[in-house]
This record gives C-alpha cells, structure tokens and sequence, in this order.
C-alpha cells in the first residue's frame, strides 16, 4: 500500500458516518469510508477523478458519489454539522484572504502584462479603452508610399 494515500481515522468515521444517508436505492453502496477518503484525496492532491490510486476502488464510483451527494446536499449538510459541533485541536486552517502578498504576487508593476492573460480573462478585466501602446515614444513608423 503506498503511503502518501488518505485514509480517514477512526475518530474522523466515527463523526461522519451518522451523517451519511441511508436511503440505499439499487444495489448497496461500496464501503463508504474508502469513497470517502478517495474523494478526499482527489480534493487534497488536485488529481484528476481518473487519476485516483485504484486502493481507493474505480475512479467512476468515486467521481459518481461525489457528484450525487453533492447534488442531492448531503456534504453541504455534513459540513454544516461538523461545523456546529466546534473546531478541531488537531488542524488549524488559514484563510488566504487574510495573508498579505507581496505586491508583484498580484499582477502589479513587474507582474504579468495584460497581453499574457487568457482571452476570457482578459476581455472581463481590460478595457479596451484604456490601451496603451507599448512602443517607446520615439518610435515613428516607416513612412511607406
């Protein structure tokens, strides 16, 4: 088994699993624990759904019960109820709104020129107005008759 994979502790299932739902239509349900901590994992890594470690069983199974449950509300719900119970000792998080950044972080003098960004950026945040023209001032262009 490798060991860079996420598994939920017994304490983390103990607290999630009364949340799940039980209305079972169909066949029944693979472990939910093993889903679980593949969605996890595929949330935590940034992997694409297929690219899920097969320990965690069939990338479709995964990517279908992450879409289902959150269609039908039940993380929302889950979250909601782990939120009420209180934070963790055990993980503290940051809200990166809070953090300062370095000006160049953020696209200012030194950063990115708008001609970089993609099209779909670029046309929601440039307008076209207020283009300025990138050649030096004593640029004169080439007098063609």
């Amino acid at each position: 088994m490798r060991r860079n994979l996420f598994w939920l502790s017994d304490d983390q299932w103990r607290q999630i699993e009364p949340q799940l739902p039980t209305d079972v239509r169909g066949k029944d349900r693979v472990d939910d624990r093993r889903v679980i901590s593949g969605i996890v994992h595929v949330l935590k890594s940034g992997c694409r759904w297929c690219d899920c470690p097969p320990e965690y069983g069939p990338p479709t199974t995964i990517y279908n019960r992450f879409v289902r449950w959150a269609e039908r509300g039940v993380w929302e719900r889950l979250f909601r109820e782990l939120a009420r119970r209180g934070r963790s000792r055990q993980t503290q998080m940051v809200d990166s709104t809070y953090v300062k950044a370095h000006r160049s972080a953020s696209g200012g003098k030194g950063g990115a020129e708008p001609g970089d960004w993609p099209l779909t950026r670029r046309a929601q945040y440039e307008d076209p107005r207020n283009r300025r023209c990138s050649r030096p001032s004593s640029f004169r262009p080439l007098d063609r008759r």
